[in-house]
């Protein structure tokens, strides 16, 4: 799928810029993804990640959003340049090797 192009106006009234916004995968909550124990104990939380270059720097970034279920609108946007988003990336790697899980890409 390509990603949307969305035009939004500049400061020069003849002028547009071009900016990508593109979701790239989304997981909502599931209950069976809580680890069994006190239920208060675990916020159940949905995912998004997401691609954007609508910064004043024009420089691409991933946007990475978690929200607890129920509050919509209150989670948290990490906007990571592509160190930051590699760096994540790696951290994960490392945690699933740590757990025994063979890579899968």
């Amino acid at each position: 799928m390509p990603p949307l192009r969305c035009r939004r106006p500049s400061t020069i009234a003849s002028d547009t810029i071009d900016s990508v916004r593109r979701s790239i995968d989304d997981y909502p909550f599931d209950p069976a993804d809580l680890p069994p124990g006190d239920d208060d104990e675990f916020s159940p939380v949905s995912w998004a990640v997401a691609i954007a270059d609508d910064y004043e720097d024009a420089i691409p970034r991933v946007m990475l959003t978690v929200e607890e279920v129920g509050q919509a609108g209150y989670g948290l946007v990490a906007h990571l340049s592509p160190p930051l988003a590699r760096r994540l990336r790696a951290a994960v790697d490392d945690a699933l090797k740590e757990i025994g899980e063979a890579e899968t890409r």
